[in-house]
């Protein structure tokens, strides 16, 4: 049972495979956490049909602390034999006058569940959301810090070639992939003879190589080993991890607008090598064990 609570949906799902098309009924919200805490009295639900994200639909806005909606909302094209590879993400925003709507508390719901003949009824518990910008940067928030002393965490190779220390974490019940650049070695300026101002810069693409996320670091200035220790949180379903790439390519920032890259590695579908294939299949069996590891940067 949380101890903090983000809100619980009272969601009826009604599939008709004949049609291909799914029914989608918010009913009301309980649950919901105090204003002290959201700020918020009137409040709205907003859902999306993934992976594809093209099939959107949001409720009235509504006030109290039960707020009752009863709408129901069609998606269409969702064929039986994928039904997998479909979810719904329900998200709830405190909405707030002459203010940005916030977000209170999000779930995605995996189609799997569902009961293929008939209606289901079922309560769809909120997890707070770290997806706000499609990645958060949150300061070394990894589960299982990554110490020094650990063998996985040392360089593996002491020579003079570029490095890069990644922590790679997977939770398959909140969907949530989270990569955390822990430091770097032997950064080199290649134009000047000072250390570098780096940073790195993380995109996820889908298996058609189209960009799903990117995000990247602060500057780490003047130092050829940075320690950046940020964590990175994407949201990957489960079906999808074996079909994204995660591409980390680190800048050095120069002046006048200019950047060179350094160097740069993929994990996942399309990993740059055997490493990085390897840390990317650890981290899927570790069952939501941080795993770190050393890479070496390929040159640009």
């Amino acid at each position: 049972e949380p101890v903090a609570k983000y809100g619980t949906l009272d969601v009826t799902f009604d599939y008709d495979s004949q049609e291909q098309k799914l029914l989608v009924t918010v009913t009301a919200v309980t649950d919901i956490p105090t204003y002290s805490r959201t700020g918020g009295s009137s409040w709205q639900v907003h859902l999306v049909l993934l992976p594809i994200k093209k099939q959107r639909a949001k409720t009235s806005i509504q006030r109290g602390p039960c707020p009752v909606f009863t709408e129901t909302f069609k998606f269409n094209h969702v064929e039986s034999e994928m039904i997998g590879n479909y979810a719904v993400r329900f998200r709830l925003y405190s909405v707030r006058r002459m203010k940005k709507e916030r977000i209170v508390g999000e779930k995605i719901f995996y189609l799997t569940k569902l009961n293929l003949q008939g209606k289901m009824s079922v309560p769809v518990i909120l997890e707070p959301s770290y997806s706000l910008s499609g990645c958060d940067s949150q300061m070394s928030m990894s589960e299982v810090s990554c110490s020094e002393s650990t063998s996985s965490c040392q360089s593996l190779v002491h020579g003079s070639a570029p490095e890069i220390l990644i922590g790679l974490l997977y939770n398959a019940t909140t969907g949530r992939l989270s990569a955390e650049v822990i430091k770097g070695s032997h950064f080199k300026n290649l134009a000047a003879n000072r250390p570098p101002n780096t940073y790195v810069k993380l995109t996820l693409l889908n298996s058609m190589g189209q960009e799903m996320s990117k995000c990247k670091t602060s500057v780490r200035r003047g130092q050829p080993n940075p320690v950046y220790k940020e964590t990175f949180v994407f949201q990957v379903a489960l079906f999808q991890l074996s079909d994204v790439t995660l591409i980390l390519s680190v800048y050095n920032k120069r002046s006048m607008k200019r950047k060179e890259m350094i160097g740069w590695i993929s994990l996942g579908l399309n990993s740059s090598g055997e490493d990085e294939l390897s840390h990317w299949s650890e981290m899927k069996e570790s069952k939501g064990q941080q795993v770190c590891r050393w890479h070496t940067l390929l040159e640009s």
